[in-house]
């Protein structure tokens, strides 16, 4: 299986994702290093046909406050948000992450 995954750490890098969102949608991974929960919806991201914008808690806390306030999302780890002219259209946390639903909501938003 390809590794779908591009790690970002840093709020510039955020910021451009949010004008290519006008585009096309951007699908965001908030993932927890430590977490089990959160190690189970990274195995249901590898199964998401598409990038994937990993943003590790641990190594990215300014990142993950900076995605809450400008989506208006609140944080949750582990989490998914898809994201469209520059907002939030889909989001969920915890087991509710699947890889099916993201691609829904992404096929939605398009």
């Amino acid at each position: 299986m390809k590794d779908n995954f591009t790690r970002i750490t840093d709020i510039k890098t955020f910021e451009e994702l949010l004008n290519q969102s006008r585009e096309r949608p951007i699908v965001l991974f908030k993932h927890s290093t430590t977490c089990s929960v959160s190690a189970s919806a990274y195995q249901e991201m590898k199964r998401f046909d598409g990038e994937v914008l990993l943003v590790e808690v641990q190594n990215a806390r300014a990142l993950s406050c900076e995605i809450e306030n400008r989506t208006r999302v609140a944080h949750e780890s582990p989490q998914v948000l898809v994201l469209r002219n520059g907002q939030a259209v889909w989001n969920a946390s915890h087991w509710k992450v699947n890889a099916e639903k993201v691609a829904d909501a992404v096929m939605r938003s398009t």
